[in-house]
Parts: structure tokens; sequence; C-alpha cells
């Protein structure tokens, strides 16, 4: 009886112990069949607008509230950042790894590295070019060149009837970059349509509003007409506000602005009648991203590419809008 109880007091004892590893490691969240919670690797762009703090925050809230362990890094806009996060990932032996490429080449070795390890790899926000699409499991973003597309339809519309050239100057995104490429690419086919439009200026302003407004006090006195400004997204038309403000023209009016993203100041600007029109891009990801990384990290199928829902927004939808935007 005596070895019994002792067997009995060590199985309860081993018993304790695993409930109260377990507790540790989920951190408190509900975890997932296998016992413990996934672990994800993020290996995020930086913070260069207001469309990556709302896309990073809406990741780290979404982990939490799926009982995902999120290990998160923030690259600073320097793709040999990234490739660092994801190695020290691969490292930790993470169950799942996604990341939005600060550009779209020169990341085949590091993902081979993941592919060899056996850690699935998921891309958000940002498409990468290379054939190898056994590199990564799906493409969960928006369709770039269509946001072009959008921005250039606009356009021609709004100066159909114009009958001399449309000057347009042209703040791009990074250079190398999936938007960059994309929105300068879907723009430029429309307006190619009609040679009355003319870009007479493009130039990156690094999705930041110091750089934008930067670029276009240069644009400013560079060009002697500029009708339009095309920005590729709301930071860079937002300093390009201030530049044209402090060079004594109306923004909206002297100077017609389209730009993508939709984030809150930019609405605002457009509600206020400074930025004319707003092709959408929602980085609102967290939650499709977080059901995508349970489905791989439990092995199941997923499609290859996901394209996120996004709408258009004139002077009257932004001021609609605005009460309840959530970045």
């Amino acid at each position: 009886m005596n070895v019994l109880n002792k067997r009995w007091a060590a199985a309860a004892a081993a018993a304790a112990g695993l409930v109260l590893l377990t507790a540790c490691g989920s951190g408190g969240s509900s975890g997932n069949s296998s016992g413990g919670a996934v672990t994800l690797g993020f290996a995020q762009v930086g913070a260069e607008s207001g469309w990556r703090t709302a896309n990073t925050k809406s990741i780290q809230e979404s982990a939490k509230t799926a009982g995902i362990e999120l290990k998160f890094s923030d690259a600073q806009q320097k793709q040999e950042n990234q490739i660092s996060a994801i190695r020290s990932y691969i490292q930790q032996k993470v169950k799942v790894i996604a990341f939005s490429p600060v550009v779209e080449s020169g990341w085949d070795t590091v993902l081979k590295e993941a592919k060899t390890a056996n850690i699935p790899v998921i891309l958000t926000d940002r498409a990468i070019d290379s054939p190898d699409k056994s590199l990564y499991k799906t493409f969960l973003g928006s369709d770039f060149v269509a946001e072009g597309k959008k921005a250039g339809e606009w356009l021609t519309k709004e100066y159909g009837s114009a009958t001399g050239d449309v000057n347009i100057v042209e703040l791009q995104g990074t250079t190398g970059s999936a938007p960059a490429n994309d929105r300068k690419k879907g723009f430029a086919d429309v307006i190619a349509a009609d040679p009355k439009y003319k870009i007479v200026a493009s130039q990156t302003g690094e999705f930041t509003r110091a750089k934008g407004k930067e670029v276009m006090e240069a644009f400013l006195k560079s060009q002697p007409k500029i009708d339009v400004l095309y920005a590729h997204n709301d930071d860079m038309a937002l300093g390009a506000i201030e530049a044209i403000e402090a060079a004594g023209k109306v923004p909206g009016k002297d100077i017609k602005i389209v730009s993508v993203d939709a984030v809150k100041d930019g609405m605002q600007a457009l509600a206020d009648g400074k930025i004319n029109h707003i092709v959408e891009c929602n980085p609102l990801l967290g939650p499709q991203l977080m059901d995508l990384v349970k489905k791989v990290a439990a092995g199941e199928q997923v499609p290859a590419r996901i394209e996120t829902k996004e709408t258009e927004f004139d002077q009257a939808a932004a001021k609609a809008a605005l009460p309840q935007r959530q970045y």
C-alpha cells in the first residue's frame, strides 16, 4: 500500500505541475486543442504612417483575442531588419511566420530557410515577386493595381471635359515596395488612354508626411503649373497640403488631390475639401490574419490569395464615415 500511495502522490504532483505549466504557457489565453497557444512571429514594416499604426494595433489586439502568442518586430522600413527578425523566429521555432515585406524582391533565401524548418509563412498587406509560390502559404491584402486604377478613373471623370493638358505630380510610396509599384502602374494604365494627362513629376515621398511635404515643396518650385496631385497614401498627401498652403495655394481647388488609404486624418482633410477623392486601403487585417494563422498551424488548406474589401470616398461619404472611423 505504501508503494501505491507514493505512486499516486507522484502522479498527482505531476498532474498539478502540468496544469501550472499550461496556465503559464498560454499567458491566460484559451490556447488551442494542442494544449498551448499557437506562436506567431510577425515582422512589421515599421510605423511610417497612420495606416501602418492602425495595422499594427489590429494585429496585436486580434492576436490577444484569438489566444495567439505574438512575437512582434518593427523593421523601421529596412529589409535587413525584417530578414533578421524572420531568422530569429525560425531559431525560436515559432509555429507560423507572417510579415508585410518592405520591398518586393530579395526574400527567397530567408523564406527557403523557413520552409526547411517546416514553418509556414503568410504574407500580409504586401506581396513579393518570387516565382517560387511554395515559399508562402497565402497572401492576405489589397489589390494595389486596382487602387491605382480607381484613382485614375476618378481623375479621368473629373477632367473628362478639359480641353488643355492636365498636369499631374505623383508622390510615390517607398521605392521597390509592392504598393508603390502597383499603385503607379494602375494609375498610369488608366490615364494612358488620353494624351492630355501628363505626369510632369514623380518622386518617392517614402509614405511619410514629412517626406511628402519636402517633395511637394520641390515640385512647386520646379513645376510652373500643377493641376493634380496623386499621392500613393494619405500621409504624403497631408504633408503635401502643408507645402501647398505655405506656397499660397488652396489644396482641393488650385491643386486637386487624389490619394489612397482613407485613414482618419486623410478623411478629415477630404471632409474639409482639402483632398478631393480617397481610394480606401483597409489596414484592419488582424482578425482575418489570425483566422489564417490558426488554419495554417493546423495544416489546413487556405486560398493562395485573399483580398480585403475596400471602397472609395468623396467629400459626402467621408463626412458620413468619420464618426465611426476606427483608424
